[in-house]
């Protein structure tokens, strides 16, 4: 019950307050152990792969074991003061609001004709190349981000909190972090971020699962007519895309909302080409946008009673 108390309470506080500025922030101070950690590794090992495989491991073990040492020792101290801790854990891990936030943003400059402010802010939360992106691609490129981050950002932390408390939400968190800073395919970390993405899509694959089952059950919720929709798209075409996750909930927004995703981008100046996901039952039009965002906020509260359900 007491797990199951840290997560309402913490879903609440991220749907108020988001990721406000200004306050510390433990994925920064994840961020920057993973800079020390792979400077650190560099200079141990000449074999890239193997310092990829020392990173990898020691980050989020190292995370674990602090947030664990921590969370005990205010326990001790008082319980209450324990279980408030545990909540701030779970809240900085979660990022409903923030998702929401930033493709709302990008939906306001959008509706004021400023695409130059719009590929800004998508930058934000995209890793390919948007500075000449037209307005249709903008609008694909926010929905599929939101769409995979409602695993990454909601339903992944929802799920290792209700399986391991606080702690091992953080140690997910930790690696995800790992996968977004060296799990880059480029030069300088190929080799030596392989094992972070690696084990990225593996702490994925269960929660990305899920997104099967709680996406259509938040669409069954206000538009039952396309929930079948989103399930047969969901699993008809979530594996079609190049990662082995991201394209479970890319596939149920698709179906939800009718649209194609995938396509040709680029990053870093290298074109890539990704399987078309769902049913081109529509033109993609910006008010998708919207649509994608309320998605999400019902999805991530499906999340949350699923999770407090089995805790």
């Amino acid at each position: 019950m007491k797990t199951a108390f840290i997560l309402i309470c913490a879903w609440v506080l991220d749907a108020l307050l988001g990721d406000p500025e200004g306050l510390p922030h433990p994925i920064r101070w994840i961020g920057s152990l993973i800079g020390k950690i792979e400077n650190v590794a560099r200079s141990l090992f000449e074999n890239k792969k193997i310092a990829g495989v020392m990173i990898g491991i020691v980050v989020p073990c190292i995370v674990y074991l602090c947030g664990l040492i921590c969370l005990e020792l205010f326990e001790a101290i008082s319980p209450a003061l324990g279980f408030l801790v545990g909540v701030a854990v779970v809240f900085y891990c979660l990022s409903t609001r923030c998702l929401a936030d930033e493709a709302e943003s990008i939906l306001r400059r959008l509706r004021e004709g400023d695409l130059i402010g719009a590929r800004r802010r998508l930058s934000r939360i995209v890793g390919r190349d948007t500075a000449h992106l037209p307005e249709h691609e903008i609008v694909r490129a926010t929905i599929e981000s939101v769409s995979e981050n409602t695993v990454d950002g909601v339903i992944a932390p929802l799920f290792y909190a209700a399986l391991g408390g606080p702690a091992l939400c953080l140690a997910y968190k930790a690696v995800n972090t790992l996968d977004s800073l060296i799990g880059y395919k480029n030069e300088k970390y190929r080799d030596i971020g392989w094992f972070s993405a690696r084990l990225d899509d593996i702490a994925n694959f269960v929660p990305a699962r899920l997104s099967l089952i709680i996406i259509p059950v938040a669409v069954l919720l206000y538009n039952p007519s396309r929930a079948l929709t989103a399930l047969r798209i969901g699993i008809r075409d979530g594996r079609h895309s190049p990662s082995p996750n991201a394209g479970n909930p890319e596939a149920c927004f698709a179906g939800a909302l009718g649209i194609q995703l995938g396509g040709s981008c680029s990053y870093h100046g290298v074109p890539s080409d990704k399987p078309l996901i769902g049913d081109c039952e529509k033109g993609i039009e910006r008010d998708d946008i919207a649509r994608s965002v309320q998605l999400l906020w019902r999805s991530s509260v499906c999340g949350l009673l699923f999770f407090v359900m089995l805790c």
